[in-house]
């Protein structure tokens, strides 16, 4: 024990400090949990028939790729990949008929 004065307010007292011996810790690890994998859907922009399909499940695509082309009313249409990312999940194959806002595929 350590003796300590000290003055508050113009009074001095007394005052024992006990010391405790320093205990080391080890840094506590956060548990990670899983993330949430993000996924994007990829909707018909408008109804047509699909003419060109440019990947399969499991395809790497980035940003601006072209998965397929869609035709409406006799012009194509290339639909573009909105993130990079692989294609989760195709949900039409070539001639299909889509329907505007028709979900096409996903990307994780």
């Amino acid at each position: 024990m350590k003796l300590y004065k000290i003055n508050v307010n113009g009074k001095q007292y007394e005052v024992e400090v006990e010391s405790i011996e320093e205990i080391e810790s080890k840094p506590v690890l956060k548990k990670q949990e899983p993330k949430e994998e993000s996924k994007t859907n990829v909707l018909a922009p408008m109804q047509g028939k699909i003419t060109t399909l440019n990947v399969k499940v499991g395809s790497t695509v980035k940003k601006g790729d072209v998965l397929m082309v869609l035709e409406a009313m006799k012009l194509e249409n290339d639909i573009l990949c909105p993130v990079d990312g692989y294609v989760r999940q195709l949900l039409i194959k070539e001639n299909d008929q889509v329907e505007i806002n028709q979900l096409m595929l996903v990307i994780g």
